[in-house]
């Protein structure tokens, strides 16, 4: 899901004629406007797709029998090349009749929740409760009825659109898939991810992020009869110390945390063995790795000061493990992907609303140059993350049809309309 960098910085953006132009002619055509009624009629059948997804358990690292399921459904609605990739993602294409440009749009197959988490739905007062319902399962289930909508109401576009799923989006997945999808498809010129959210916020930054599992380990004793042998948390509270005095900018957005310790074993112990979870997050690379570079000089200087206090007994060593590298990217405000959707949110009536910088699929393409966004399946939601994880499929479909106008204008539909993505 969608990891939100708390912000109030509002960021001025125009659409150009060309956009603008662009987005009239599609709600002109007649098999635009029919793809789009389609959505709305289609809402309650998304809504059983995202309840029957959902209630295959797909943890981070465990997604295949969701992704086997994922695949059968593509194959029906005459998705072609459809493939499993070697860590799991699956996806097919939908072939454009021109030579536009090419254009992946995809949810993630993973969630929080371990295998074990009861997954069934419930529905209650007008809404679906599950694990998981939001994020992803409207993601997934947003993208099967988009193709639906283009069938039915045979958009031939001019650009090829590439559907499909992605793994290891959530924690420590650490965007593996969209890694991996990245790394083997060369040719890709635009990226949708679809997350939970409404249709008026456009999401076009990526926050990075680093973050690094510290562990410290010492020849522990005894706290009486030992008395003079470094300790492990000690070190340990030397580093966070100096962690938490790192000064970061405010523009770009650059953050810390020591997200958890442990270590020990009594309170009569020199302590072994002492380890912390560290994140830092940026929407600048390039301060990313300087925050980086501190914290990592931060620890090294706390392992030597805990062994200097002994009379320099060299006893703690220190071992960083990196567990999770989320590039950092942007790209401009009006940059032909964000004007899109920002018109396709208009285009509805919506205030079209530029979102906060997050950590999401999108992070990746951007980091690359790939125009990417991030935009809403539309619904109410609440609870993402927890067991009372819940979907109010109410005027959901505002926000798959606006997905739809932003696929149609960035791919362009024959005869009607132009691709505004460069090939």
């Amino acid at each position: 899901m969608t990891e939100k960098t708390s912000t109030n910085t509002h960021t001025s953006y125009e659409i150009g004629d060309d956009v603008q132009n662009t987005y009239t002619q599609l709600l002109e055509d007649s098999k635009v406007q029919a793809g789009l009624i389609f959505l709305e009629q289609d809402n309650e059948r998304t809504v059983e797709d995202q309840i029957e997804i959902t209630e295959i358990p797909a943890p981070t690292f465990d997604e295949a029998e969701r992704g086997k399921d994922y695949k059968k459904r593509l194959e029906k609605l005459g998705i072609t090349h459809i493939q499993t990739d070697r860590v799991g993602n699956v996806f097919g294409i939908r072939p454009g009749v021109g030579n536009g440009p090419k254009l992946f749009v995809s949810a993630h197959l993973d969630t929080v929740f371990p295998i074990e988490t009861d997954v069934k739905a419930i529905r209650k007062d007008g809404k679906v409760y599950a694990p998981g319902i939001s994020d992803d399962g409207r993601g997934l289930a947003s993208v099967l009825t988009l193709i639906r909508a283009l069938n039915h109401a045979d958009i031939q576009t001019t650009g090829d659109i590439i559907f499909g799923a992605t793994v290891g989006e959530e924690g420590l997945g650490d965007l593996r898939g969209v890694k991996a999808f990245f790394e083997e498809q060369l040719d890709i010129d635009g990226f949708i991810s679809i997350e939970p959210g409404d249709p008026s916020r456009n999401t076009y930054l990526g926050t990075g992020s680093h973050r690094y599992e510290v562990t410290f380990t010492g020849p522990g004793g005894h706290s009486f009869g030992d008395f003079g042998k470094p300790s492990a948390i000690h070190a340990l509270g030397r580093a966070i110390s100096k962690i938490s005095d790192v000064n970061t900018p405010n523009k770009p957005r650059t953050t810390f945390t020591v997200g958890t310790i442990e270590g020990g074993t009594s309170v009569n112990t020199i302590a072994a063995e002492a380890t912390m979870l560290v994140d830092m997050r940026s929407t600048s690379q390039e301060e990313l790795l300087k925050l980086e570079g501190q914290v990592l000089s931060f620890i090294e200087q706390a392992k030597d000061e805990e062994n200097k206090r002994w009379e320099g007994i060299e006893g703690i060593t220190v071992e960083l493990k990196l567990v999770g590298d989320r590039p950092a990217g942007s790209q401009p405000a009006d940059a032909p992907i964000v004007q899109a959707a920002m018109a396709s949110s208009q285009a509805l009536g919506f205030e079209a609303i530029l979102g906060e910088p997050s950590s999401t699929d999108s992070n990746v393409p951007i980091s690359l140059g790939i125009p990417a966004v991030t935009l809403g399946g539309g619904g109410k939601f609440g609870g993402a993350h927890t067991l009372g994880e819940y979907f109010d499929p109410t005027d959901a479909h505002y926000g798959v049809q606006k997905i739809l106008l932003t696929i149609l204008g960035l791919v362009g539909v024959e005869g009607v309309s132009n691709p505004i993505l460069a090939k």
